[in-house]
């Protein structure tokens, strides 16, 4: 595990925009195409939108969801709404190359299961993405991979349906889609993330992200957190 700490939120979200455009310039080259899932949050999006200043081999990139809430589209709450705005006006990646959760559906879980064909489609089968952005909640949730949920034992689909979480029901990325990454980057700002983050370092498997493999990933830090 790559651990930086370039210094406040703001430089957190330059230099993960620096990482992923180094690799999705590797990726490209390797294997011609870059496949990356991202989630949400504040720090993210600025990294998001710092990262369609880079040099990107845009038309070779395939942006998936780690995870999003179950919500109309547009809703200020769906991680959609803002990936939009961060990246794709700013960046010049085709639209049809984001692939959103299609969390509008009656039936979630056949929903999941046609995004999961999704990502074998674009990632291969069984689908290896080549970088998986995740942040890291106070209480030790990462994707929607939260505490007690029962998704956090499924261990024979790479897309699921949670159960309600601050409100709303979640499609995520589940373990061994996660596992299967050529690269992890946790981006972790704020000093209410100490706690956790430190338990994530030492691959605590007690919370949902201490189950995430260590050995590819690169950690991210702003001062606050790693306090």
């Amino acid at each position: 595990m790559t651990i930086e700490i370039p210094g406040d939120a703001n430089a957190v979200a330059h230099r993960a925009a620096e990482i992923i455009a180094a690799e999705a310039r590797a990726s490209t080259a390797a294997r011609g195409r870059f496949v990356m899932a991202v989630s949400g949050g504040r720090t993210p999006w600025m990294m998001l939108a710092a990262l369609a200043a880079q040099d990107v081999p845009w038309p070779d990139v395939h942006i998936v969801q780690v995870d999003e809430r179950v919500a109309p589209e547009g809703d200020p709450d769906r991680n959609l709404t803002h990936l939009r705005e961060s990246l794709l006006a700013n960046a010049p990646l085709p639209s049809g190359q984001i692939y959103a959760m299609p969390v509008e559906s009656a039936d979630l879980r056949a929903a999941a299961a046609r995004y999961a064909a999704t990502l074998r489609s674009v990632a291969g089968s069984p689908p290896v993405l080549d970088l998986v952005h995740l942040g890291l909640g106070p209480d030790g949730h990462t994707a929607s991979l939260v505490p007690h949920d029962p998704v956090l034992d499924v261990h024979d689909a790479d897309v699921a349906i949670t159960g309600i979480y601050q409100g709303r029901q979640r499609m995520t990325l589940t373990y061994p889609l996660l596992n299967r990454a050529r690269r992890i980057l946790w981006v972790v700002t704020g000093s209410e993330k100490q706690g956790m983050l430190k338990r994530l370092l030492s691959g605590d498997p007690s919370i949902p992200a201490g189950r995430v493999l260590p050995d590819r990933a690169w950690v991210v830090c702003d001062t606050a957190a790693d306090a």
